[in-house]
Parts: structure tokens; C-alpha cells; sequence
């Protein structure tokens, strides 16, 4: 199995930013995935996860801020990132069973 993302990047507070995550070699659709971020010096947060059957759930610092979708014909999810502010600033990871990408940093700043 193999994770690739991307769509990270430099934004203003208030702006958005949609991350992609393209996944490869596993029967993608009966698999659950994952969002993660990890900001220096902290510990790796659940950001927000959606299952086989397109069920979500969020961290509460994300929650109608962040959207998860994922498109299972293209083997891809999304995470849909509005009204970013400042302390969602980290690097962003994808996870599939065991198997994380290497990450996508994303900076909120002026």
C-alpha cells in the first residue's frame, strides 16, 4: 500500500486549502481513512476520518471547518480545509490500515 498527498501550502487565516491523498496497491474502497496532522513539538491529533461507507468524524477543533470525503474510483479522499486559522498549522498525514504518506505541510499565516 502506498499513500501520496498533497494540496499543502502557505495561506492567509481565513483561507482554505483542499489536501488529496492518492492511494495504491489495496482494495481501497473497504478501508476506512484517516487525516492526522502533527505541529512541532506535539503529538500526532486525529483530524477527521471517514469509513468504507462514507461515515465521517471530526476532531472538535476542526468540526464545521473540515470536510472528509473520498472518491473510491479514483482511490483518493479529500480533506476540504475552511476558515483556517493559525493553530491548524502542521503537517498533514494520510492513513490507510498501517500505512501513512509522507505528509503535507500546511502553514496558516499572515
Amino acid at each position: 500500500v502506498q499513500l501520496v498527498e498533497s494540496g499543502g501550502g502557505l495561506v492567509q487565516p481565513g483561507g482554505s486549502l483542499r489536501l488529496t491523498c492518492v492511494a495504491s496497491g489495496t482494495i481501497f474502497s473497504i478501508y476506512a481513512v484517516s487525516w492526522y496532522r502533527q505541529a512541532p513539538g506535539k503529538q500526532r491529533e486525529l483530524v477527521a476520518a471517514i469509513t468504507s461507507s462514507g461515515s465521517t468524524n471530526y476532531a472538535d477543533s476542526v468540526k464545521g471547518r473540515f470536510t472528509i470525503s473520498r472518491d473510491n474510483a479514483k482511490y483518493t479522499v479529500y480533506l476540504q480545509m475552511n476558515s483556517l486559522k493559525p493553530e491548524d498549522t502542521a503537517v498533514y498525514y494520510c492513513r490507510l490500515i498501517q500505512t501513512w504518506g509522507q505528509g503535507t505541510q500546511v502553514t496558516v499565516s499572515s
